[in-house]
């Protein structure tokens, strides 16, 4: 026999199923007009009905409030009735907000006040559309590629054109294995969506997108209008060219505009960490480099800890999932230590995170020292960030402080946090967050802090490639509630 309220879980839970299911066609047809709809900065467009319930549920667990499909649900309803210039709305903090304060007015009456600015807008987005290059087609290249496609929305976004690669030997069965590789993972797994080879044009057409494959040994010497493609942004993956000098050649080619590197740029050129100093790009830049993944991982976690505690001195220390230049079998390699069986070892090696975050936060260059560990995993990370700060604290503050910031502050899409005391690296794959805090391992006595932030040191990072590509474009929207223009 059934136990006394057992019934009523599991008619509450399908009460909210159905809710959540009804959402998914009011979330889609609003992504189509570019309203892309939030909660608390987890997107719920192309989500499942159990991926959405998750959303929820995450925000229920960190909040330390209520707030399910019931409060969300309706609000949702609403915005599908009106006339909306396009715009990113999150509804879960729209919701939060309505059940703190809702100032005597219904759902739809306070859902309307919100979105005042945006009622009776033109459905064109106010920033032009801009073609983009994948140049290298790797484990960030491709990841990239499925971002840019999964937010097309209704247009009038980043539209990826094309990818370039060097010249195979047989370019019928190189686009077969490229689009086989797009559209299985061993990691990410499959493709969202469908993916179908047009040889004749050596084109793939992802979700309707047609995405040129051209083939050149030199960036200086492809001819992009040929292909349709006109004022690009250049996404260069490769690695080949880190420095303004050699990342110049891509602005040689006709139809490109700008180039966006995916790792650190040497030299002058200006390091991005989306969501802390992407207010720095300006619409005359054309060379801009995204950082490394594990710079985006730690440097929002250094900001907000500095802004709030003041960091005097401390060390970072990196375990690093393999990468594809460590050796699959001992063999040579031109730095030490990397040429030894990545599979099979811990391998020590230097890291040029900490070096890079004085260059990103002025405040804190010649405070930190750090290496790394690469160790026998395919993906994710973690930075231990050990730090002596000048306002003594508790493992209670500081927890609560970086919870705070995780859901509330301009970082909200870099700074993740979980309380989960059995959480391993396989439960952050897909994480799109460039940090997570693992809150359970946190360690605080007085000025002395250790935090453990989590990082997909590839999907994660990837997610912060697009954001800052977004920001080179000039693609932005309004934000309702409004927030901080680098919290999207």
């Amino acid at each position: 026999m059934t136990k006394p309220g057992l019934d009523d879980v599991f008619s509450d839970w399908k009460q909210r199923e159905a809710l959540a299911e009804a959402m998914i066609p009011l979330i889609g047809q609003l992504y189509r007009r570019n309203v892309v709809i939030y909660i608390h900065g987890v997107p719920l467009f192309n989500q499942s009905v159990i991926e959405i319930m998750k959303a929820h549920r995450w925000v229920r667990q960190l909040e330390k409030n209520e707030l399910s499909e019931f409060e969300t649900h309706p609000m949702i309803a609403v915005l599908t009735t009106l006339e909306l210039a396009p715009a990113h709305i999150d509804i879960g903090k729209l919701a939060g907000a309505y059940m703190e304060d809702n100032q005597g007015q219904t759902v739809s009456e306070y859902v309307k006040t919100a979105c005042g600015d945006l009622l009776g807008g033109s459905a064109e987005v106010t920033h032009e559309a801009r073609d983009v290059v994948v140049y290298g087609f790797g484990r960030i290249g491709r990841l990239v590629m499925r971002l840019l496609i999964e937010k097309a929305g209704g247009g009038q976004n980043l539209v990826p054109r094309a990818v370039v690669l060097r010249p195979p030997k047989d370019p019928e069965k190189d686009l077969k294995k490229r689009a086989s590789l797009l559209r299985r993972d061993s990691i990410h797994g499959s493709f969202n969506g469908t993916i179908r080879v047009d040889v004749e044009n050596q084109v793939l057409i992802c979700n309707g997108i047609a995405i040129k494959f051209i083939y050149a040994n030199d960036p200086s010497t492809i001819n992009y209008p040929e292909h349709d493609i006109n004022d690009a942004l250049i996404i260069d993956s490769t690695g080949v060219w880190r420095d303004e000098a050699g990342l110049s050649a891509h602005l040689l080619s006709p139809g490109a505009q700008k180039v966006l590197l995916t790792t650190s740029g040497k030299g002058a050129m200006k390091n991005i960490v989306s969501g802390v100093n992407s207010h720095l790009i300006e619409p005359n830049d054309v060379i801009v480099a995204a950082a490394s993944c594990t710079t985006n991982a730690i440097v929002p976690v250094l900001k907000a800890i500095n802004d709030r505690y003041e960091i005097e001195h401390g060390h970072m220390e990196t375990v690093h999932a393999y990468t594809d230049d460590q050796n699959l079998h001992d063999n040579t390699h031109s730095k030490e230590r990397r040429g030894r069986s990545a599979p099979l070892n811990m391998v020590l090696t230097e890291s040029n995170a900490t070096s890079a975050v004085g260059k990103l936060l002025p405040e804190l260059a010649g405070k930190l020292t750090g290496n790394s560990i690469r160790v026998p995993v395919p993906n994710v990370s973690m930075a231990i960030l050990n730090l002596t700060v000048k306002e003594s604290t508790t493992r209670e503050a500081v927890s609560d402080y970086l919870r705070e910031m995780s859901l509330y502050s301009s970082m909200q899409r870099q700074i993740d946090y979980t309380e989960s005391s059995e959480v391993v690296s396989s439960d952050f794959v897909g994480n799109r967050h460039a940090g997570i805090i693992d809150s359970h391992a946190t360690i605080v006595n007085g000025h002395q802090m250790v935090l453990y932030v989590w990082y997909d040191n590839e999907f994660g990072y990837s997610c912060q490639v697009v954001r800052c590509a977004q920001k080179m474009a000039g693609i932005r929207y309004p934000l309702v509630p409004a927030q901080p223009a680098s919290a999207f």
